[in-house]
């Protein structure tokens, strides 16, 4: 029976023993065809914006993290069915989407752009491609946004399975335009000679990590980890890093907000609290 007892309570005691060093590694994924954000190194594995991200929120949470790689569209139900703590990947807030998972607060904000083929005719306002082809990548913020305003604008969306494809599909002549944020279409017209910038949409949305609804408490660590990762510049140089310039000030790669997650979205946890960026 003493030994019984022994054992109960060293069980209670052993959780709060055990250092945040001995916690399991953090457990996240992310799309690795989303360049700037995600994509192949050439020594292997994956670099980005949002990898070195996810390294730099393990490290103020003294943990290590494991970061796999698939296509966006299976990324959210995984989260949901207990494969990832959270997710790196690049994920817009929406109020649908806050509806059934939290966030943190957001990092960057998220417009979105169009690019076209070098030489295209202008696209100056949505209703510019009536009748028009609209390639996306399946799963993402951009597919539905498309696809709700297809009986409105008149065109026809065409998705994806990543990224590179969807650009793929304006070089090949089988879309006449791609869709995404504002990052990423700037990085692939970089990159590519073929293809120019086009119209720029602001949807005064940003991007955050998602987590499971009864991940309350890591919430908060990862949250207020992005928190000290803004007021010690690391995001903001992360920024300069990958898309080559400052965050603009009073953007959320720089401001600090009240609370948990994201203001006036479902799932918003107003708790005013401090964090420690020791």
């Amino acid at each position: 029976m003493r030994n019984a007892i022994w054992v109960a309570a060293a069980a209670l005691i052993l959780p709060f023993s055990v250092s945040a060093q001995e916690l399991p590694p953090l457990r996240t994924a992310i799309d690795g065809t989303f360049a700037p954000h995600a994509f192949p190194n050439m020594s292997g594995g994956y670099q980005g914006f949002n990898i070195d991200l996810g390294n730099e929120i393990a490290a103020r949470l003294k943990r290590k993290i494991t970061i796999d790689a698939a296509q966006f569209s299976g990324l959210i139900p995984a989260l949901q069915a207990g494969t990832y703590d959270f997710l790196i990947a690049p994920t817009t807030v929406t109020k649908e989407r806050s509806e059934s998972m939290l966030f943190t607060e957001g990092y960057l904000n998220t417009d979105y752009q169009f690019l076209i083929k070098k030489g295209a005719p202008k696209i100056t306002k949505l209703e510019d491609l009536k009748g028009k082809t609209i390639s996306v990548n399946k799963g993402a913020i951009y597919d539905s946004w498309a696809r709700d305003l297809e009986p409105k604008i008149g065109w026809k969306v065409e998705s994806f399975g990543t990224q590179p494809d969807a650009v793929q599909a304006v070089l090949a002549g089988r879309a006449d335009a791609n869709v995404a944020g504002n990052t990423v279409i700037a990085w692939a017209v970089k990159n590519n000679p073929q293809l120019e910038l086009s119209l720029l949409y602001s949807t005064g949305l940003v991007w955050a990590a998602p987590l499971r609804k009864d991940s309350g408490e890591l919430r908060k660590t990862i949250d207020s980890a992005i928190e000290c990762l803004k007021a010690d510049g690391v995001i903001a140089k992360l920024h300069e890093k990958w898309f080559g310039v400052a965050p603009e000030p009073g953007s959320p790669a720089v401001i600090i907000y009240p609370g948990y997650g994201v203001p006036d979205m479902p799932g918003y946890d107003p708790t005013p609290h401090t964090p420690s960026c020791g």
